[in-house]
């Protein structure tokens, strides 16, 4: 079965945005945009909720035909054209015609696109990721903590009614003193 992962920059006290909404001070260094390419490999769809979805493509399906973008952002732009993205919203009237739109059971559809053959699937956002966790369908959880501290904003978990063990698999630090954490599920407990 495919493994569904959750990765996402975080402040060293937890949130993932500031309390503005603000994910400026999470701006990756040409080393960390790298760490994102190779993540890239690794999976061949993009779960996204509605406002993950409409941040990521008003830039990235284009982006490698900017002929001022740095190298590593025109393969990042390259890989994520390839994967696929599947968008979870009930708002959202359409989505471009490559992607698809699920307003429909997130638990079933998860499942489903589990037991196809392929790739891993990164969970993008953190309102989807909430469901995903509640729903106890989060495989790997993979942390970029970032050396700040903002002192409020938007948490990165969500709480939940289950207790979710983790086994630490690898850990990175950047010379930008960011940290990547990645872990992955042993089982959970209700």
């Amino acid at each position: 079965m495919r493994n569904v992962i959750y990765a996402i920059n975080l402040s060293v006290d937890g949130f993932i945005e500031d309390q503005q909404g603000s994910i400026g001070w999470s701006e990756p260094s040409e080393e960390l945009h790298r760490y994102f390419n190779d993540f890239e490999l690794e999976i061949d769809v993009h779960l996204y909720g509605r406002r993950m979805y409409e941040t990521m493509v008003s830039h990235w399906p284009t982006a490698d035909a900017n002929p001022a973008a740095p190298d590593y952002e025109i393969e990042y732009a390259r890989r994520w054209q390839q994967a696929a993205n599947v968008v979870f919203s009930r708002t959202l009237e359409h989505v471009r015609e490559q992607d698809r739109l699920v307003r429909g059971n997130i638990a079933e559809e998860i499942r489903r696109l589990k037991a196809q053959p392929g790739k891993s699937m990164f969970v993008g956002g953190p309102g989807l990721a909430a469901s995903l966790f509640q729903l106890d369908l989060i495989d790997e959880v993979r942390l970029i903590i970032h050396p700040v501290i903002l002192g409020g904003g938007k948490p990165m978990f969500p709480s939940l009614d289950h207790l979710l063990r983790l086994r630490l698999v690898e850990t990175r630090q950047f010379k930008s003193g960011v940290v990547a954490l990645h872990y992955q599920r042993l089982e959970s407990q209700g």
